[in-house]
């Protein structure tokens, strides 16, 4: 495999696992009512899991207020049950045919580990995203190795290699930080 493919998959890997940090950070909670809470909350459909998202529309009409209307009435009690077995620290309203959920401000304390459960999770990423680049690195030379690329190569591979990595490094930080920002302002 050529350093260019090496180096495209590689930046590959790196954007899933920027886009995996983007979808875990919209589950942390903010003082901020927000579908993303409950989208993935996965609830008995007919014997099968699936997300709130495929089986109710799911709304905010107040800041503080989740409001989950179910396509099928019947569901309800299934989607009521899945939201009390998440650890999202909400109780469920059941209104008739739809679900409102009232989301309290954050206390100070709980501000804090939201902040370092983010902070966690963004760390977590930049571990996966430096093995991505070890492993990349370790394919430049083993093609070295193979003699199939020079050693030129290799030390022109591994710098974009870097390169890449210091990008999507700053680009968790960053993310990190917004998510520091709105769970710290709300």
């Amino acid at each position: 495999m050529p350093t260019k493919e090496i180096v495209s998959e590689t930046e590959s890997k790196m954007k899933k696992a920027l886009d995996a940090l983007h979808d875990e950070l919209k589950t942390v909670r903010t003082g901020r009512a927000s579908t993303a809470l409950v989208e993935n909350i996965k609830a008995d459909f007919y014997g099968t899991p699936t997300p709130l998202k495929q089986m109710a529309t799911l709304a905010t009409p107040q800041f503080d207020m989740i409001v989950i209307k179910p396509f099928d009435p019947s569901s309800v009690k299934e989607i009521e049950k899945a939201i009390k077995s998440t650890d999202l620290s909400i109780a469920p309203v059941v209104d008739g045919k739809i679900i409102r959920l009232n989301v309290p401000s954050l206390s100070g304390e709980r501000r804090t580990q939201l902040v370092q459960q983010a902070k966690h999770t963004g760390e977590q990423t930049k571990v996966g995203i430096r093995n991505i680049r070890r492993d990349a690195n370790k394919q430049l030379e083993k093609q070295q190795k193979d003699k199939i690329i020079t050693e030129d190569d290799v030390a022109h591979g591994k710098k974009q290699v870097d390169d890449i990595t210091r990008r999507y490094s700053d680009k968790v930080d960053e993310m990190v930080r917004n998510k520091v920002d709105e769970i710290m302002l709300d």
